[in-house]
């Protein structure tokens, strides 16, 4: 009977029916996650441009204790605070604006990074350091700065042999050492609780005891490109420090 009843709707009323029954549909699909019309949205803005004049990740605090004559950056991009992974870029200074030489992966201190550096803290320190002087186990691979070569800076054999060539080819971070002298050299001007002997050397896959370290390819291009005549120094520490 119910058939009959329908099969007598006039076919305007049946028309009418079947519109309106499809217009609750689409709102039905619209209010659970359908695509009703979508307004014209603005193009995205354009990604700010980073200033070429400025090293990038390193906030005003750390730009200001870069000497004015230095035309040659090494900066150490520490990915945290406790963390032993970090980025090492080389930039040179051309004109008034910085270029991106090279960049390789890194490690350093296994704890981390600090301010204040002390003896067997396990951390490298952070800040601004002069780059003068390398030297390492094997012969000068054709470095820029003053090169010793010395048997007496190879790392112990009571380390873990895959740390036995970690000072194959070293840099010295002028970090309480003094300037001019090879990198072994022992004296401590601060005392030797605020540690010392921090280098860039080469690396062993993972934290260091506070040096910063990279690979042997790493290593051999620093040593050709780090070049007194152009005043380098060294810029590192944890992200958020550098950006500060």
């Amino acid at each position: 009977m119910a058939f009959s009843q329908r099969s007598r709707t006039p076919a305007a009323v049946r028309t009418g029916l079947c519109a309106a029954a499809a217009g609750l549909l689409l709102l039905a699909v619209g209010g659970c996650g359908g695509s009703p019309p979508r307004e014209k949205s603005a193009p995205p803005s354009a990604a700010p441009t980073q200033d070429p004049t400025r090293i990038p990740g390193i906030g005003d605090r750390l730009t200001a204790r870069i000497p004015a004559g230095s035309r040659q950056v090494v900066a150490v991009y520490g990915k945290s605070r406790d963390s032993a992974d970090a980025t090492v870029v080389l930039y040179d200074k051309e004109g008034p604006n910085w270029k991106q030489q090279g960049r390789w992966p890194a490690h350093n201190g296994v704890k981390g990074w600090t301010p204040d550096h002390r003896e067997d803290d396990k951390r490298s320190p952070s800040g601004v350091f002069t780059l003068t002087d390398a030297g390492g186990v094997l012969p000068d691979p054709g470095a820029k700065l003053p090169y010793t070569r010395s048997d007496s800076i190879a790392a112990p054999r009571s380390w873990a042999k895959t740390h036995w060539h970690d000072f194959d080819y070293v840099i010295a971070i002028d970090y309480n050492r003094v300037k001019g002298t090879p990198p072994g050299d022992p004296t401590r001007p601060q005392g030797q609780k605020k540690g010392g002997g921090i280098w860039l050397h080469m690396d062993h896959g993972s934290g260091t005891s506070a040096c910063v370290s990279v690979s042997k390819a790493a290593m051999e291009t620093l040593l050709r490109s780090v070049d007194p005549a152009r005043k380098p120094v060294v810029v590192m520490g944890d992200a958020a420090y550098l950006k500060s």
